[in-house]
């Protein structure tokens, strides 16, 4: 995957502090609501047990992606695409691309993409890491929080583009709803302490996810998923759902935002 992290934040000295803008009912608060213009596009509540870690399909994708304006000849060419996540082309990094791989498969953590031990979380907005602890994607020592300094203006991956023939995706990149939603996410993160969790209170009711399921997370992840392959867009979760409130309590009060999943794993199923 690629640009995917969650975190992926520029800088805030690069797009200042996030503007104001006022929230449909979506149970969610600024700064973790993003611009109101988009939030349609964002992951709803599951409202059925069959919702529950669903992809969001080609179909869809297309919709949100002309929503936030992308079309598919805005992504990478196949050999772009192979190239880029296996570290190969001008000025190529294996490295790199293996940092880009793990975050294409935790941001698509859905139905038919099981992650470590077979875990399928990508609705929670939490993942499990090889060394089996239960995390947000957000968390810092994860790869979709690593990648930041990959995905930075002057970064690997815009070197690449532009030493690839891809700047045209780039370009695409910066005119999309990526630019209004970055300084967003970038703020979300930082008052979010270790646990990088986020609390989504409607109709009375107060629920908790994984930060990469807030909508200007989300929305930024789709967007870099989707210029560098559509298919893999498509497969990031369609609707975000409650983390079970002790396994919330538990990463809250690890001073890591890590738990061991084996621990945990009953409450999932």
């Amino acid at each position: 995957m690629t640009m995917c992290a969650i975190p992926l934040v520029i800088s805030p000295s690069a797009h200042g502090a996030p503007p104001r803008a006022q929230t449909q009912d979506t149970g969610f608060a600024q700064p973790f609501a993003g611009p109101e213009r988009y939030l349609p596009y964002a992951p709803a509540k599951l409202t059925s047990p069959g919702q529950l870690n669903r992809p969001v399909g080609r179909q869809a994708a297309e919709r949100i992606a002309r929503g936030l304006g992308l079309t598919p000849a805005d992504a990478l060419s196949e050999k772009q695409y192979r190239d880029f996540v296996t570290g190969s082309g001008v000025g190529g990094s294996k490295q790199s691309a293996k940092i880009i791989d793990a975050c294409l498969g935790i941001l698509t953590n859905t139905n038919g993409r099981p992650g470590f031990g077979g875990s399928i979380l990508g609705s929670y907005g939490l993942y499990v890491t090889k060394s089996g602890m239960l995390q947000s994607p957000a968390n810092a020592s994860a790869p979709t929080r690593q990648v930041n300094t990959l995905i930075a203006p002057g970064g690997y991956v815009g070197n690449w583009m532009r030493a690839n023939g891809a700047r045209r995706s780039l370009e695409a990149l910066y005119r999309s709803a990526y630019t209004a939603e970055l300084p967003f996410g970038f703020v979300a993160q930082q008052i979010s302490g270790e646990a990088q969790l986020v609390a989504n209170t409607k109709n009375v009711r107060t629920a908790t996810v994984g930060m990469s399921m807030a909508p200007p997370l989300w929305l930024v992840n789709f967007v870099l998923l989707y210029i560098v392959k559509p298919d893999i867009a498509a497969a990031m979760p369609a609707y975000w759902a409650p983390i079970p409130p002790a396994v919330a309590r538990a990463i809250k009060a690890s001073a890591t935002g890590q738990v061991p999943y084996a621990q945990y794993a009953s409450y999932f199923t």
